[in-house]
C-alpha cells in the first residue's frame, strides 16, 4: 500500500515538473558538429553492428548517463552514496536532505543536479576511508548496464568511458568489472582529508589529462590524424565533455526511445570478473519511491525489530517459529536427505553456508534442537548477548579451537551436545560459496551438511566495514526477511567424501553449492576483506576470550 501511494504521488509530481521545466533551464544545445550525429537506428536493429571489414576503429568514447546505464537517473547512485557514506543515523540524515531536494533537482536539469547531488552525499565525507566505489556501487550501477551498448563498445580496440559523475564513484565498476580502458570524470575537491562536496569543472578535467594519450592509448604514436585512428562515440545524457565528442568523435551514436525500451540488462557473465563481494546496509535500489517508502516503513520496522527479537529470546522453537511467520518472517525446511528428518537431525555436526549471524539459529529452529552451540568469530558482544542457543568464540588459533569445538560435540570424552559451523568464516551475500576450513573434518564425527539460502528487501543484516552491533537490527527490519534451511544427505568420515581434510571439507563445499546453484570459489575471508575494507578482518586476540565450557551465548 505504502509503495502504490508513494508511486501515484510521484506520477503526480512528475506531470507538475515537466511543465515546469522548460521556465527554469533551457534544453541543452545541439553539438557544433551536429554532422556526425547518428541516431539509433531503424526498427529491425538495437545499435548498430560494429564494421569487421576493417580494422581502422580503434576507440570507443561513450557516454555513461545514458549511454552505458539504462536508467535515465543519477540519483540511485547519489542516494547510495549518501546513506552509506555517512554511516548510522548520519546517512540516514544525508539521505533525507537528499530526498527532501528530490523536487528541485528535477527542476535544474541533469548537469546541475549531479552537483548538487555530489554536494550533498561526499561533503564532510573522510577521504581516506572512502571506498563505496569499489564496495558498495558496483553491484548497482552493474545492474543497469545495457548489454547492447556494452557490446558495441567492448568490440572496438579501446573504450574510453566518459561522465559527469564523480570519479570516485564510477571509475572502480567500470575498470574492474567492466574492463574499460580509461575513465574521463570529475574528481570532487578535498581538504584537510575530508570531500568538500565541490567537483572539478570540464576544463579542468581535460587540463589535468592527457586527451590524446586517452583516446588513442599505446597506438598514438602509430596512429595518426587520418584513416589509422576513427573514433567513434555514443552519446548520453547531459552537456558534460562534450567537447570531446566534437573534437575526436567521427561519429556520434545517439539512442532512439524505441531503441532504449528494448534494451536488456548486461548478464553477470559478462562481466570482466565475477562480482562476488559487495558491502553497504542497502538492500534495493534506492529510487525516489523506493527511498520514500523506507523512510516511511522505519517507524514501523524498528518496533517490529524489538517485537521480533523478544519472540526469538522468550519463546521456544516450535511456537516462536509461526508466530514469526506471522510477523513477516518466512522460512522453509527442504528436507534433500536420503533419511527421515529425525534422522537427520540426529547428528551432532552440521556444516553449512554462512548467509547471515542467525545462520545457526535457523539450523537448529529446522532441527528442532535446543542443544546446539554455534562457532563464532566476529560478531558483536550485543549479539552473543541476544542469541537463544550457546555460542563459543573462535580465536584462529587451530589447536584451541579444536578444543573447543570438541567440547562441544557429544563425543566420548565431551560434552554439550550438538554444534553448527560455518566453515567459510564470513558472510557471502552472492551465489558464490567461500573456501570451506577442513578444520571440522578434524572433529572425528560424521557431517550434516546444510544448505541455507536468504533472501532480505531492504536492508542487509551483515557488514564489512560498519557496525556489526546494528547487524541484528537491520536484518529483523526487513519487512519480509525469507530463510530457506534444506538438509543434504550426511557426509560419513572416512566415507565416500575422501580421508578427511581438505577433501572432505571440498566434498562437503560442492554438495550445498549443488543444491544451491552456487558456484564454488577458492576464495577466503581474508580476499573479502582485503576487497571491501583494505584489512585482512582479523580480531585483535587480546579482544578474544577463551571459550569457556558449553553455556549460553549467541550466533
Amino acid at each position: 500500500m505504502t509503495k502504490v501511494f508513494t508511486k501515484s504521488l510521484l506520477m503526480y509530481f512528475n506531470k507538475i515538473v515537466r511543465s515546469l521545466r522548460p521556465l527554469v533551464h533551457s534544453p541543452p544545445p545541439q553539438p557544433a558538429a551536429a554532422d556526425n550525429i547518428v541516431r539509433w537506428p531503424s526498427d529491425d536493429e538495437l545499435l548498430p553492428a560494429p564494421d569487421t571489414t576493417t580494422t581502422s576503429v580503434v576507440t570507443t568514447v561513450c557516454k555513461v548517463e545514458g549511454g552505458l546505464l539504462m536508467s535515465p537517473s543519477t540519483f540511485p547512485y547519489f542516494m547510495l552514496v549518501a546513506l552509506e557514506a555517512g554511516g548510522g543515523g548520519g546517512g540516514l540524515l544525508r539521505g533525507l536532505l537528499l530526498l527532501l531536494l528530490y523536487p528541485a533537482l528535477r527542476l535544474l536539469g541533469h548537469d546541475r543536479a549531479i552537483r548538487v547531488m555530489a554536494m550533498v552525499s561526499f561533503a564532510g565525507v573522510r577521504k581516506d576511508g572512502f571506498r563505496l566505489g569499489s564496495s558498495t556501487l558496483p553491484r548497482l550501477l552493474l545492474e543497469d548496464v545495457s548489454a547492447e551498448v556494452f557490446e558495441a563498445a567492448v568490440r572496438r580496440r579501446r573504450c574510453v568511458c566518459v561522465s559527469g559523475m564523480p570519479r570516485e564513484m564510477v571509475e572502480p565498476f567500470l575498470r574492474e568489472y567492466l574492463g574499460v580502458d580509461a575513465v574521463v570524470a570529475p574528481e570532487v575537491r578535498a581538504f584537510g582529508g575530508y570531500y568538500l562536496g565541490l567537483m572539478e569543472s570540464d576544463g579542468e578535467v581535460l587540463r589535468r589529462l592527457d586527451m590524446e594519450e586517452v583516446i588513442g592509448g599505446a597506438e598514438k604514436e602509430t596512429c595518426g590524424d587520418g584513416d589509422g585512428r576513427v573514433v567513434v562515440g555514443i552519446g548520453g545524457r547531459g552537456r558534460s565533455f562534450s567537447r570531446i565528442f566534437q573534437k575526436y568523435c567521427k561519429e556520434v551514436y545517439v539512442a532512439t526511445k524505441s531503441a532504449r525500451r528494448r534494451w536488456r540488462s548486461l548478464h553477470p557473465r559478462r562481466y570482466a570478473k565475477p562480482l562476488i563481494f559487495h558491502d553497504g546496509r542497502t538492500a534495493f535500489r534506492p529510487t525516489a519511491a523506493a527511498t520514500l517508502a523506507m523512510f516511511m516503513w522505519l517507524p514501523l520496522g524498528a518496533p517490529l525489530a524489538i517485537l521480533r527479537t523478544a519472540v526469538f529470546l522468550l519463546l521456544p522453537f516450535s511456537i516462536s517459529v509461526p508466530l514469526l511467520a506471522a510477523l513477516g518472517m518466512h522460512s522453509r525446511r527442504i528436507s534433500s536427505s536420503s533419511l527421515p528428518p529425525a534422522a537427520a537431525a540426529a547428528h551432532n555436526l552440521f556444516v553449512c553456508n554462512h548467509r547471515s549471524l542467525v545462520d545457526p539459529l535457523y539450523v537448529s529452529a529446522a532441527t528442532g534442537r535446543t542443544d546446539l552451540s554455534a562457532a563464532t568469530y566476529s560478531i558483536s558482544r550485543l549479539s552473543e548477548i541476544l542469541a537463544p542457543i550457546r555460542t563459543f568464540r573462535l580465536t584462529r588459533d587451530r589447536a584451541t579451537d579444536r578444543a573447543a569445538m570438541q567440547a562441544h560435540l557429544s563425543l566420548p570424552g565431551g560434552g554439550g551436545g550438538g554444534l553448527v559451523v560455518c566453515p567459510e568464516g564470513t558472510t557471502c551475500r552472492e551465489p558464490f560459496l567461500l573456501r570451506f576450513s577442513p578444520l571440522f573434518t578434524e572433529l572425528g564425527a560424521d557431517v550434516q551438511p546444510v544448505a541455507l539460502h536468504s533472501a532480505v528487501s531492504m536492508f542487509h543484516g551483515t557488514t564489512a566495514g560498519g557496525r556489526k552491533l546494528l547487524d541484528p537490527l537491520y536484518l529483523l527490519m526487513n519487512p519480509t526477511p525469507a530463510y530457506v534451511v534444506q538438509l543434504l544427505d550426511p557426509v560419513a568420515v572416512g566415507g565416500d567424501g575422501g580421508g578427511g581434510g581438505p577433501e572432505l571439507a571440498n566434498e562437503v563445499q560442492r554438495r550445498i553449492a549443488e543444491a544451491l546453484g552456487y558456484t564454488r570459489t577458492a576464495l577466503t575471508r581474508r580476499d573479502k576483506y582485503l576487497a571491501l575494507t583494505g584489512n585482512d578482518g582479523g580480531v585483535d586476540r587480546r579482544r578474544v576470550r577463551r571459550p569457556p565450557p558449553p553455556s549460553r551465548g549467541s550466533t
